[in-house]
């Protein structure tokens, strides 16, 4: 536990906010909010993206993304999909924390029920609000353009065996089930969402069964609108309840996972240093140090006890 959840803990929350700086409260506010917590609750997502990500801002609609991690890549050709005039429209890859919310959403429901098959309701706020977002015009068209990319695009896991071949599950992430949302509903205040339910992709379900990383559901809810932090978070949930021994992880390593689109290493370093303290926020028991040249990474207990069924 780190030095302001001990400060909350031994001052209060209110207390706590008052001894650091301006530009340090919304961490006290992070991890107050995740201390605060009665009831965990269980959130899921695929190993692959502990090492990977999505993009954290859009990139030109055609472009492949491809995202290299340790012995992992992943490459997310975007898609098509029908328009309301039966022809097909190009998507984009997905981005940003909208498209990480809905993604882990998605494999959270499907571990809990044992079915790559996830309903959503009909009620797009009652799923606005299961993912943690507010409830407006802006969040919907959002969270739409984000669910159709996700619904469109096409996954390619790949890494290195132990015997240096190889290897890959290449899939879509939704086989069935189109994300459309209905904004001429009787009632405006409740858009009915495309379909009832979706379906995950046969080969990245089971993977995903294979390698899932419990983590707190509410700990996203309270990041969610930083999508470094939420991949910082997962590394993090991944990495550090499987070590045995102190671990030191060099700048260049973690830029080259987490980095993109800087061009000086010391903006890299001040902007993932910020998502890193956020992620420690909501992670009490995460135990690791900052170093001039890097990080240490201590082993830590997992961010949930609990485990999926």
């Amino acid at each position: 536990m780190n030095e302001l959840h001990h400060l909350i803990l031994a001052h209060g929350h209110a207390t706590a906010r008052s001894m650091v700086s301006c530009g340090e409260r919304h961490l006290v506010d992070a991890a107050a909010a995740v201390l605060a917590v009665e009831r965990e609750e269980l959130g899921i997502s695929y190993s692959g993206f502990a090492l990977t990500s999505l993009p954290h801002k859009r990139i030109p609609d055609e472009q492949v993304w491809e995202k290299v991690g340790h012995r992992l890549t992943l490459t997310v050709t975007p898609g098509r999909l029908p328009a309301k005039d039966g022809r097909t429209v190009s998507l984009g890859v997905p981005y940003g924390s909208y498209a990480r919310l809905i993604t882990i959403y998605l494999q959270t429901q499907a571990i809990r029920t044992s079915n790559r098959r996830v309903e959503l309701g009909r009620s797009m706020n009652a799923f606005l609000e299961r993912l943690g977002l507010k409830i407006g015009g802006n969040t919907y068209e959002r969270v739409r353009d984000q669910a159709r990319r996700i619904a469109a695009c096409n996954l390619v896991f790949s890494w290195q065996r132990e015997d240096g071949r190889a290897d890959f599950v290449k899939d879509n992430f939704v086989t069935q089930g189109a994300f459309h949302i209905d904004f001429t509903a009787p009632d405006p205040n409740q858009p009915r969402l495309w379909e009832d339910e979706v379906v995950l992709g046969e080969h990245f379900y089971n993977q995903l069964l294979a390698h899932p990383v419990p983590i707190l559901e509410q700990a996203l809810r309270i990041i969610g609108n930083n999508s470094v932090a939420i991949d910082t978070y997962i590394w993090l949930a991944y990495r550090l309840h499987c070590l045995t021994k102190p671990t030191f992880v060099r700048w260049p390593a973690l830029a080259h996972q987490f980095g993109s689109g800087y061009s000086r290493a010391r903006d890299f370093k001040r902007r993932f240093t910020e998502a890193l303290r956020l992620a420690l926020a909501v992670y009490p028991d995460a135990h690791v140090e900052f170093r001039e040249e890097g990080i240490t990474l201590h082993p830590s207990r997992p961010p949930i006890l609990e485990r999926a069924g």
